[in-house]
């Protein structure tokens, strides 16, 4: 039988891959990279890019192609079977690529390469993959060569345990509720509970930790004890504060050891701390460049913050009779003091958005801004109801993606944007492989035979993996390497993304992509402008927030200790920068996927980082649309000339240069802070 997970002449088989195509399908793969491997590092081969490139980057972009395919299976369509194909093939992979990255042979060859004969592409690339060879122990020798790929293969095991584990611990909570304590809970998620606890044959409404269940629980039941069980059961996920049946799903000892091998990582590598290590291929300089960043961000902050804390107490206690609200009050609070204060609900809102009319419209968008044209396409597809589209422009392909909305069990939480190849100039074939890209969220599902409803905080989820997308869609580069996101910053990778986010608050934008449920009519301009006169409600709790998350993060990867609790040093960062106190069993750093298993150690402040880029970047289009009063207002707004701009210098360069470069080919300049204060209103 044709095993699917070797078949490249097109798109993966989704539809066609099963747990036992794994291990034989990483067996031929991995002989034949081992094969590549070795051909290129014999004496004879000559040090070409080209050479190497024909060779080993084709077996290995085979490898990968085909492992990420089981991997994005793993985390969009778990079942026991694949977690156990997976898990028996990831020790080998890691293996793989971690010897790959440190082989001294290989190296020297890189370093042979006459970087004179290289292309401007190549030359970045040259000079990334020679970096990126002393981060993975190239010039280790002996035991401290053998102890770093210990480490990196016991890092993969750990982090894949972390990730089933905090899935594991969501999917597993259930709370089945009666019809006493849904008061205030929208109709359509009530509806969708209903059904699921039909489904188990059971009585009630069965409400869980998936984002399109618990949060509107939050923010709209009026039982605060239904909303303290499902706080607790929230924040306190796959730890040792979870309840005693859900024991099994504790990160305590993975986080310990994660930070105690990243640890050892740094040392060995020459570095005092992994923070270090992380962002020798970021735009900041240092550790403690970021640290001054969000502390100086958090002074800025703090005195809104603190004056939107101030209001919930005073709205609680003066319309709610609520003098000590806790912390799974909030939410509600919030909720209730928005429609006093602005006059609307997000339950409102988001019976004018509609998924198929917001893709219609954010394709319409994109279409106008980047000159492309987007159309349906076909494709093998792992689930019912995931799309496939081609975007092209001239009539020419330019790259392709999967688009995966609903939440579901077996599906990790949360939002991404990942390839499935990149675009590359074939040095085996001579052709141009397109990009493909996958989108995935977690959004609720249509009931009653209506259309999902989307939240406005989900339309802007749409955009911001999206522009991921386009990021890796749109590039122009030809050098897989360096081709769309490949290559970019870490703290650079989400200006695309976050830039994007700004067109959900235009109003030639939104009127195009509104449509009410019931109605059909669009989003009326009344409620639009109540929308925009809260957009910036409780900015200063949401920066602070962000950066408790992102300042963790760093001190986590720097100065704390790894035998110690890393409680202590969440609560002293707490006890620094939040403005609302959490209860002591709050464990959210045991389901922080972004730094234990996502690739955002010692990263997590790139979100607030690149926002300042992002903001920067979209204020040109506002000064564009400012200076063009003859243009239409779709043209004002979605301003081509300046989309062009942009589509040039930041989305098609991809990392072929820095992200510095990139940034000032668009704008002239450095990036300033002064966008991002003003476009959350504390400027």
């Amino acid at each position: 039988m044709t095993n699917p997970l070797l078949d490249f002449s097109d798109l993966p088989l989704f539809d066609q891959i099963l747990p036992e195509h794994v291990g034989p399908a990483m067996d031929d793969l991995l002989a034949k990279a081992e094969t590549a491997l070795a051909t290129v590092t014999a004496g004879e081969f000559p040090a070409t890019w080209s050479g190497i490139a024909r060779v080993l980057d084709v077996a290995t972009e085979n490898l990968g192609r085909a492992w990420g395919a089981v991997s994005h299976l793993n985390s969009v369509a778990d079942t026991p079977e694949l977690r156990a194909a997976y898990n028996a093939a990831l020790p080998r992979l890691t293996e793989f690529w971690t010897r790959l990255g440190a082989d001294e042979r290989l190296y020297a060859k890189y370093k042979a390469i006459d970087v004179g004969s290289l292309n401007t592409e190549q030359t970045q690339a040259h000079k990334n993959a020679v970096r990126n060879f002393v981060l993975s122990g190239a010039e280790l020798s002996g035991p401290a060569k053998e102890r770093f790929a210990q480490i990196q293969e016991r890092q993969a095991e750990l982090s894949q345990k972390f990730s089933e584990n905090s899935l594991d611990a969501t999917d597993a909570f259930a709370y089945y509720a009666i019809d006493d304590e849904v008061a205030g809970i929208p109709k359509d998620v009530l509806q969708a509970a209903r059904a699921q606890a039909e489904v188990e044959g059971k009585a009630g409404y069965r409400l869980s930790l998936k984002m399109p269940s618990y949060l509107p629980v939050m923010q709209f039941a009026e039982s605060s004890a239904l909303r303290e069980i499902l706080y607790k059961a929230y924040t306190t996920r796959a730890s040792d504060q979870a309840p005693a049946q859900f024991s099994q799903f504790d990160n305590s000892a993975v986080i310990r050891e994660i930070l105690a091998l990243r640890q050892e990582e740094s040392r060995l590598l020459g570095y005092q701390n992994f923070g270090e290590v992380s962002v020798v291929a970021k735009m900041a300089k240092s550790p403690d460049e970021v640290v001054a960043f969000l502390r100086d961000l958090a002074r800025r902050a703090r005195p809104y913050a603190e004056k939107d804390v101030a209001d919930l107490r005073s709205f609680a206690a003066e319309k709610l009779n609520q003098t000590d609200p806790q912390p799974w009050d909030y939410a509600f609070i919030s909720e209730k003091l928005k429609e006093a204060r602005y006059s609307f609900s997000e339950q409102e809102v988001k019976q004018y958005f509609t998924a198929p009319k917001v893709l219609a419209g954010l394709f319409r968008i994109v279409e106008t801004l980047f000159e492309v044209q987007i159309r349906e396409d076909s494709a093998p597809v792992w689930k019912p109801g995931v799309a496939f589209y081609r975007i092209e422009r001239d009539g020419q392909l330019v790259g392709q993606f999967y688009l995966d909305q609903p939440a579901r069990t077996g599906k990790r939480g949360g939002a991404w944007m990942d390839d499935v190849r990149a675009r590359w100039l074939r040095p085996d074939t001579g052709r141009l492989q397109t990009p493909i890209a996958h989108l995935v969220c977690n959004f609720a599902e249509g009931s009653g035979g209506k259309p999902a409803l989307l939240t406005h905080d989900n339309v802007t989820t749409l955009f911001h993996e999206f522009g991921h997308g386009l990021h890796h869609l749109l590039s122009q580069v030809n050098e897989h390497d360096v081709s769309g996101i490949s290559g970019v910053e870490w703290d650079a990778v989400e200006l695309p993304s976050q830039f994007m986010e700004n067109f959900c608050w235009e109003w030639e934008v939104l009127s195009q992509m509104t449509a009410h449920v019931e109605t059909g009519e669009p989003l009326p301009r009344a409620l639009f402008e109540k929308m925009l006169a809260a957009k910036n409600f409780q900015s200063g709790m949401q920066t602070l927030r962000q950066v408790e998350f992102s300042l963790f993060d760093m001190l986590l990867h720097t100065s704390h200790n790894p035998q110690q609790d890393l409680m202590d040093l969440l609560n002293e960062v707490r006890r620094e920068v939040a403005v609302i106190s959490s209860p002591a069993y709050s464990r959210t750093a045991h389901t922080f996927s972004h730094i234990f298993s996502g690739g955002y150690a010692a990263g997590y402040y790139s979100y607030k980082w690149a926002e300042v880029l992002s903001a920067d970047a979209y204020a040109a289009f506002e000064e564009a649309a400012a200076n063009d009063a003859s243009a239409s207002a779709v043209k004002s707004t979605v301003h081509v000339a300046a989309g062009r701009k942009y589509r040039q210098a930041i989305l098609e360069a991809g990392g072929s240069r820095p992200a510095m470069e990139s940034f000032k080919a668009f704008r002239g300049r450095e990036p300033s802070l002064d966008a991002l204060l003003r476009h959350q209103g504390m400027a």
